[in-house]
């Protein structure tokens, strides 16, 4: 139906005020340079880790504990590059970061699966949903003695405390990304003829990403707990992970070498949350426009 003098009025002031807002944008998203974006985004990181080191050597200046049991960072710094050089700290990241990534994927496929049936299944959800949670509040500690009775001490058993610990969380994510939907975008996808499989493929599933990616984030964070506590209790000859790296450290009394395997943890902690997790959140959240390209 063609548009009447008015509307089409209309149509052209709102078209150069949407522009108008479209230019003050991508004048305020040029104005800071990319030297300043990259400070702004490193300058408070570095703040913490400086602050964090001050605090360090403050409690060793203070006497609390004595060097060998709480060195201040120079010597496990020196302990850490020495690792380094030696390759020791390298090959043990290695071994872990490879055992995660299996363990990991297994509880992703474990969780989605589980996460789908009981978000689509009423008697499911009634029948699951609460051990879903009630699994995922266990500490991932009580399962290593069930491990090793069931696969004695092997990598089975560390992979088995991984996706148990894991695949929960990723399951909850999947069943609250379904239960929040918009009903808006449900009644949207009905009176388009969606119905089951469709509904769930181009409606829900999408709409449930953002929660999801947190389960997901969530999943990975118990995985990597649930490992570093196997690799301390399920010692495999020849694997010379980083929690086996931690146990003999502590055995020793070698403090610097303790803490730097616990930096070199924390390190790859904090690598897969921005570089992976973190991606993976800014994407959906670029998708579904949550976020303002301005800033």
């Amino acid at each position: 139906m063609p548009l009447s003098d008015d509307q089409g009025v209309a149509v052209k002031v709102l078209d150069q005020e949407l522009s108008g807002l479209d230019a003050l944008a991508a004048q305020v998203g040029s104005a800071r340079s990319t030297p300043a974006r990259v400070w702004s985004a490193i300058w408070p990181k570095v703040a913490a880790i400086v602050l964090g080191l001050s605090i360090w050597q403050a409690i060793v200046w203070s006497g609390w504990k004595p060097e060998y049991a709480l060195p201040p960072p120079g010597p496990v710094f020196r302990a850490l590059w020495q690792g380094l050089l030696d390759g020791s700290i390298l090959n043990g990241a290695s071994l872990t970061l490879r055992r995660a990534v299996v363990g990991y994927s297994i509880a992703l496929v474990v969780g989605i699966v589980i996460g789908l049936a009981v978000a689509r299944v009423k008697v499911l959800r009634i029948a699951f949903g609460s051990l879903i949670t009630g699994i995922q509040t266990m500490p991932s500690i009580a399962w290593f003695p069930l491990a090793i009775l069931l696969f004695q001490l092997s990598e089975s058993a560390i992979l088995f405390v991984v996706v148990i610990g894991a695949a929960p969380a990723i399951a909850n994510g999947m069943i609250a990304g379904a239960d929040n939907v918009p009903p808006l975008l449900l009644r949207a996808g009905r009176m388009l003829d969606a119905k089951g499989f469709t509904l769930w493929r181009y409606v829900i599933l999408p709409a449930s990403l953002p929660t999801f990616v947190s389960g997901m984030k969530q999943g990975w964070a118990f995985a990597w707990r649930s490992l570093l506590a196997g690799e301390l209790l399920v010692i495999i000859k020849g694997t010379p992970s980083l929690g086996v790296q931690l146990q003999v450290a502590r055995d020793f009394a070698d403090a610097p070498a303790l803490l730097a395997v616990m930096i070199v943890i924390l390190v790859v902690g904090i690598l897969a949350d921005a570089f992976v997790f973190g991606a993976l959140e800014r994407s959906v959240r670029r998708r579904f426009g949550l976020t303002d390209s301005a800033i």
